[in-house]
Parts: structure tokens; sequence; C-alpha cells
């Protein structure tokens, strides 16, 4: 499949090793209810969770969660009950895209940056109907560009 905004073909594979799922990395000596322990306090602290990954790699010297847990992070922030309201990837472009529309405020004329707002907003869209039709997003759930900043702000 082609990139969303150019007209040549990406790698899309991982670059994570093969590992078996359920056994204990290389350098790892800790336990689970180490882990487990760590990923509470970093989610009451919220922190989000890709920097909770990467908490637990430098840390932790944990390299992959899904090794020794069987599945992902995501999965396991869902279970303990402290997963966010919106996924991470869309709370990125939401925030990208309110900073973009506060600096086109001040500069009306800043063409470069519109092109660049169409683009992260037609990546909103995209990512909420996949979401919406993936379940994890509510059905009414719309892109609202004063309720998002609103909610960034708090």
């Amino acid at each position: 499949m082609a990139r969303m905004h150019t007209g040549r073909h990406g790698k899309s594979k991982s670059r994570k090793p093969d590992v078996e799922l359920g056994t204990t990395p290389e350098g790892f000596t800790g336990t689970k209810e180490e882990i487990d322990e760590a990923i509470v306090s970093y989610a009451k602290q919220g922190i989000p969770q890709t920097k909770i990954g990467q908490l637990l790699k430098t840390e932790k010297s944990l390299p992959y969660v899904k090794q020794l847990y069987g599945k992902r992070l995501g999965v396991i922030l869902k279970e303990k009950g402290y997963a966010p309201e919106l996924p991470q990837d869309l709370m990125d472009l939401l925030r990208r895209a309110t900073l973009m529309r506060r600096h086109l405020e001040k500069n009306h004329n800043d063409v470069h940056n519109r092109v660049r707002l169409n683009r992260v907003e037609s990546k909103i869209w995209r990512l909420g109907k996949y979401y919406k039709a993936s379940g994890v997003l509510d059905k009414s759930w719309t892109y609202d560009p004063a309720k998002v900043a609103l909610m960034i702000k708090s």
C-alpha cells in the first residue's frame, strides 16, 4: 500500500527481533510483579503508554513487554484500568493539529502550515474512522477542533 501523502511505497515490516512469547528476556533480572508495580505507578503518574515502554526498557532493562507477558502494554493497561480514553496515536495527532491551528491564528499567510494542517486532519479523520469501526471509539465521536483545543488545554 502506498504512503498517504506521497506516491511512494514504504517499508512496512517490523524491525523487532523474533522472540518467544512468555519467556524471560536476556539480561532481565527482575520479576513480573516488579514490572506490574512499575507499570501501575507510571500509569498513575499520567505517563503515556509509549513513554512507559521506553522507561521499562531503560530503567528495568526489559526490551519488550510482549515477550514477558505474551500481550502488549496497551492490553495490560486496559486490564488494570489505566487505559486512556483516546488512543495515543490519535491524541498525538490532535495535539499537533491544535498547535498548528494556534499558529495559523497568529500567522494567517503561512500557506505551508495550512497544507500540513490539512494533511494532519485527514490523518485524524482516517484514524477516527478506523477506531470507530474497530470499536475503540464511540460511534458518535467526531473531530471538532474547538472541543479538541479545550480538551488538550485541560
